[in-house]
């Protein structure tokens, strides 16, 4: 993290990715008295056609300019995918950073109103997977999922959320992992530097996870979730931009046993609100005044 709070991002984020290359990934001889993981510096160098000296100073900042073609040279070496690649070409000085306002993360009228229709799993969440928003189906889902709830503080430091993912591994590793993709070059980002540094201070996982630098989209796919009242779930989920905002689906395979188990989560939580005065008075212990 310290190249990373020094500006320098580019060197900070080659040196983590050459870690993670193994000389027989790089059809190198291993070699004995390594005393570095994964390639050394004049390794990646020699397969990317550039000389020791210009890789040396572009891991130490010494050069943020390098040309495309030698990007595009250290991204073979260092096996990135597209993803990966992309970000490594944005890092470069000469792509400079566009001003940017800053504006609230604001849920749009419309998009309340829409989950209030939507009888499946919904919510809203800001580039910091922050909860902004959500319908009572997605709170009987999580109770993580509530607005206020941030979903990767959730992830890696609450006992129950951990539970309630059938991978924690892999959720962690691919949150932890879109999150630095949204962050990309916005590292100024008050949230961003919250997040970030809370998260570093209070987890391992996260710390471990950070230092790898991995980047990836988290948009669909399907997990499987372990519910403390219906049991196993698998759920598609879809996330759609809105505006500045993302509005996030979970639903199941239709007439599968998932469904059958979400419809009698939705009714359980609909018997359970039908239950609770809209005033909250339910949920205060002290005597009530006739």
């Amino acid at each position: 993290m310290k190249d990373e709070e020094s500006g320098n991002r580019l060197g900070s984020y080659l040196r983590a990715r050459r870690e993670l290359v193994s000389p027989a990934q790089a059809g190198l001889q291993p070699g004995g008295n390594r005393r570095v993981p994964g390639l050394r510096r004049e390794e990646v160098a020699l397969l990317a056609g550039i000389s020791p000296d210009y890789y040396l100073r572009l891991e130490r900042g010494r050069d943020k300019n390098p040309s495309p073609q030698v990007l595009e040279s250290l991204a073979r070496v260092l096996q990135l995918d597209d993803i990966e690649r992309t970000y490594l070409l944005g890092l470069s000085a000469a792509h400079p950073r566009a001003p940017r306002r800053k504006r609230p993360e604001h849920v749009p009228a419309r998009v309340h109103q829409l989950l209030a229709h939507l009888e499946i799993p919904a919510f809203v969440e800001g580039r910091a997977f922050d909860v902004l928003a959500s319908n009572p189906m997605a709170v009987a889902l999580s109770p993580r999922l509530r607005p206020g709830e941030n979903r990767l503080r959730s992830l890696l430091l609450d006992p129950e959320e951990q539970a309630f993912h059938q991978d924690w591994t892999k959720a962690t590793a691919d949150f932890v992992a879109a999150l630095r993709t949204t962050v990309g070059d916005d590292t100024d980002n008050p949230r961003f530097v919250e997040l970030v540094g809370e998260l570093a201070l209070s987890s391992q996982r996260f710390r471990s996870l950070w230092a790898r630098q991995d980047v990836r989209g988290l948009d669909g796919g399907t997990t499987t979730v372990h519910h403390p009242v219906v049991g196993e779930l698998r759920l598609h989920r879809d996330k759609l931009p809105v505006d500045d905002v993302i509005l996030v689906i979970y639903y199941p395979d239709k007439d599968s046993d998932s469904d059958e188990k979400l419809r009698l989560l939705g009714a359980l939580a609909h018997t359970e609100s039908a239950g609770t005065p809209h005033d909250r008075q339910a949920d205060d212990p002290r005597p009530r005044t006739p």
